[in-house]
């Protein structure tokens, strides 16, 4: 198969009127190769992909696999992404691009609509989006299980994932919390902000410390629940005098 070159079982056909099969015409001005229709192949790939890194990371993923959890053929991800490289980069920037862009509409309409903000808003404003996702699907958790991987690997591909997609919405906020914590540098606000990403992700990723350390007493707090509890321990965290 040549490059952007379609796998022969998916080329796109048209049924005639006594039922025999023939080549769809092309579009004006589309590229040669490509269907009319993908169906939402593409999406499912996509979908699969990132139930599939989640699962068991870039390493430990193979396209092969995930074109037969997509029941695709395995051409088609070389035909939409061209390599598994590439495959991770469109899972991550898919959601991760949409998760971002929600912060900065939320903390614009927290902004314009209340001056008066507290250290509590900014923090529920960042992380209502990541909340939303994780309970949304399955391909929500699986995404916050994907972040959660890719924050904690130091290669050069997930350093610039990171970011690519969450450096400008973090500095903003970071910049709207110093002016709510004047005895604080922007650099300490920066390293706490740094400390309230690693605790947000590490809780939801449901690593059951909160059964362990109750007792079994509690299970699960809910969705509005932890979030809740999470806001007001981090609040207090950012708030927290510098160390002399």
């Amino acid at each position: 198969m040549t490059k952007r070159q379609m796998p022969d079982e998916q080329i796109d056909v048209e049924k005639t009127a006594n039922g025999s099969e023939k080549a769809g015409k092309r579009r004006s001005g589309r590229k040669p190769g490509r269907p009319k229709k993908d169906g939402g192949l593409k999406e499912r790939i996509l979908d699969e992909a990132e139930l599939a890194f989640a699962k068991t990371g870039f390493a430990g993923t193979s396209t092969r696999d995930i074109a037969k959890q997509a029941n695709v053929n395995q051409g088609l991800i070389r035909y939409y992404f061209e390599s598994k490289e590439q495959l991770y980069k469109d899972v991550f920037h898919r959601r991760g691009e949409e998760l971002a862009g929600r912060r900065h509409v939320l903390l614009d309409r927290l902004l314009a609509s209340k001056p008066d903000y507290t250290v509590e808003d900014v923090i529920r404003a960042y992380l209502e989006p990541q909340w939303d996702l994780k309970y949304s699907n399955a391909s929500g958790a699986a995404f916050v299980t994907l972040q959660a991987r890719i924050h904690a690997e130091k290669d050069e591909q997930s350093l610039a994932l990171r970011r690519e997609i969450y450096d400008a919405p973090v500095k903003r906020y970071i910049g709207a919390l110093v002016p709510l914590l004047p005895h604080l540098s922007r650099e300490v606000v920066s390293l706490r902000m740094a400390f309230l990403v690693g605790t947000y992700l590490f809780m939801l990723n449901d690593l059951g410390r909160i059964e362990d350390l109750s007792q079994g007493k509690v299970i699960d707090l809910g969705k509005e629940e932890m979030l809740d509890n999470l806001v007001l321990f981090l609040a207090a965290g950012l708030r927290a005098d510098s160390p002399e």
